[in-house]
């Protein structure tokens, strides 16, 4: 069975950490990379996972 981890996602304009959600590691090897809602920014923004 596949081990699921938390990640945090973090805003590539203003650099803000806003979320957080698990990611499958075997699956996936790349880093995750969604388009999410910035409260800081108030736009949609590209969310990079972090270390």
């Amino acid at each position: 069975m596949a081990k699921k981890n938390l990640v945090i996602l973090t805003c590539s304009q203003c650099l803000a950490r806003n979320y957080s959600t698990h990611k499958n590691k075997k699956s996936n090897l790349e880093r995750l990379q969604l388009q999410k809602f910035c409260k800081k920014c108030g736009t949609h923004t590209l969310h990079k996972e972090t270390k």
